[in-house]
């Protein structure tokens, strides 16, 4: 097998899908373990893969395609020239990293026939090698994918976990920090409330009953994480807890005060995680922190997080997994794949999980 020695991969993606290519690369990795391994990410996903133990250095690409694009792409593309590159990899289809790589002149650039759809893309023509992925998406572990793009082109067998970055000491501290804000208890149990859409958002009524039935069974305390995009909605969340609950619970908004690794180190300081389908589930899943996660328009078939620990609930829908926008749902105002996970089939898991 040829070796290469200095290899770019591309991840211009949101932070579930940066986590879970990590698996991929821990591949590139033991075909090429000589290999210094760079990785271009958007700004908001570089905390996954900073002082990463499978990546070496990491390139950040801050763009607006209506604002700065084209400038930003130049300015890009006399970075990867610079760094003379010999392989590149990558994980999405989009035509931004493609052009990247052929104008960066890298000889080798390695890219899938498809990844997140079955739809045909010319964007293949930028590629030296296209590598042909056979499976049905949607019934396949999304990581095995990316993983699948790494076989193929090296012809490596083996199967590998995600990777997220090392938690340091300062993200320890920090989340013992948060915690600390919490009301003393012998259990304390992190939710992820907001998906990155509607249709991936379990409904507030039912977090609040899956928070007062847990209250009402162990000593627990609860927070709330998230982007800071969440903290809004996340408090409205809180409101809806503390009413069913007939008092003030205490709730910890940490919605933006995290980074990643700070996320990954209070999530692995609780007891359990009941979360939404979103990045941080991808992020929890490398703690091995038990979790419980809910699915509306998105199914676990593809999406199920790289834990043994993880239980996971779907109505199983037959729109499912579905690309509506939530003001196009046929179901609406109360989505079938979200209103038919109810707060008894979380329960169930959460009481397993937590050992009653």
């Amino acid at each position: 097998m040829k070796q290469y020695s200095n290899i770019l991969v591309n991840a211009l993606v949101n932070l579930g899908d940066v986590v879970l290519t990590t698996s991929a690369i821990v591949l590139l990795r033991k075909a090429y373990p000589k290999a210094k391994i760079t990785m271009l990410v958007k700004p908001a996903v570089k905390q996954a893969v900073m002082n990463n133990p499978v990546i070496d250095h990491v390139i950040v690409f801050d763009y607006r395609s209506k604002e700065n694009g084209w400038k930003k792409t130049r300015e890009m593309v006399k970075q990867l020239r610079a760094r003379k590159f010999d392989l590149s990899v990558s994980f999405d289809r989009k035509l931004r990293p493609a052009l990247l790589c052929w104008l960066a002149r890298i000889p080798v650039r390695v890219g899938p026939d498809k990844v997140f759809d079955d739809n045909r893309s010319k964007v293949t023509w930028l590629y030296t090698h296209t590598v042909h992925i056979p499976h049905d998406l949607n019934k396949t572990l999304q990581r095995e994918t990316y993983q699948e793009i790494v076989r193929r082109f090296t012809g490596i067998e083996d199967h590998a976990m995600p990777v997220m970055a090392n938690i340091e000491e300062r993200n320890e501290k920090k989340a013992q920090m948060l915690l600390a804000q919490l009301p003393r208890a012998k259990k304390y149990i992190a939710l992820c409330v907001k998906g990155t859409f509607g249709l991936k958002t379990w409904p507030k009524e039912y977090f609040a009953e899956v928070v007062k039935k847990l209250s009402e069974r162990y000593d627990a305390a609860f927070l709330v994480v998230g982007a800071p995009g969440d903290k809004s909605y996340a408090q409205e969340v809180i409101g809806a807890i503390d009413a069913a609950c007939g008092k003030n619970m205490g709730i910890l908004n940490s919605c933006g005060a995290t980074t990643l690794p700070d996320l990954a180190a209070v999530i692995s300081g609780c007891d359990l995680f009941v979360t939404v389908d979103t990045g941080a589930t991808h992020v929890a899943a490398t703690t091995g922190t038990p979790m419980v996660v809910m699915y509306g328009c998105t199914h676990p078939d593809r999406w199920h997080p790289a834990s043994h620990r993880a239980r996971v609930l779907t109505s199983n829908e037959p729109c499912c997994p579905c690309t509506c926008r939530e003001e196009e749902c046929p179901s609406r105002p109360k989505p079938d794949c979200l209103w038919h996970v109810t707060p008894e089939m979380v329960l169930k898991e959460c009481f397993a999980l937590l050992h009653d």
